[in-house]
């Protein structure tokens, strides 16, 4: 199987990432979208961040109704800080069956040349970038590689830290959210304060 692996904090997971994740296994060549729930993205505030086992419950309530979408904890279970290399490292290994690829939005593949071993990853994963409505940049030469695919995926311009600060000022951003995400925020009170 073709795996696509899609990786964030997910903080919370929220409709965006769900539409993103099912445009791209139903009509990229992936057989299967991994999300891979991420401890601590060192570009994060982690005074905002929920707890691993929270953010791992979201998710697993998000994709509970699509097969094609699933979760993974792998990184929780890796050395600090998570490295996408070493992650990509270890699941080729225990899992020589499939092959893996990566999902990042266009604004990553700005700053990918910043990634741990990028040239290694670049080599040998391929590598789908979804659009984003970010400071149009110049092209990286990234975006010529073999191993690069630009997918015509929808923009979606939604941002956890948006929706986290409308919980605290007692918006409805409902609609937002898979709806058992939206319940599972409600009934543990998070992101009110």
């Amino acid at each position: 199987m073709k795996i696509g692996l899609y990786f964030g904090t997910f903080n919370p997971i929220h409709v965006g990432h769900l539409i993103i994740a099912n445009h791209l296994v139903e009509h990229a060549d992936l057989d299967a979208v991994w999300f891979v729930v991420t401890p601590l993205n060192p570009l994060k505030d982690k005074k905002t961040l929920l707890a691993d086992h929270h953010r791992l419950a979201m998710v697993q309530r998000a994709v509970e109704d699509y097969p094609k979408l699933e979760v993974s904890d792998i990184e929780f279970k890796l050395p600090q800080p998570n490295y996408t290399v070493h992650t990509l490292a270890y699941l080729s290994e225990k899992f020589p069956q499939h092959q893996f690829a990566l999902i990042m939005g266009s604004d990553n593949i700005q700053s990918f040349h910043k990634w741990k071993n990028f040239e290694f990853i670049l080599e040998h994963y391929p590598i789908y970038v979804y659009p984003r409505l970010t400071e149009v940049k110049e092209k990286t030469p990234f975006e010529q590689h073999p191993n690069v695919q630009i997918i015509q995926a929808p923009i979606m311009e939604i941002s956890a830290t948006a929706i986290r600060n409308a919980i605290k000022a007692k918006k409805n951003i409902r609609p937002l959210l898979p709806e058992k995400v939206w319940q599972y925020i409600d009934a543990m009170n998070f992101y009110k304060k």
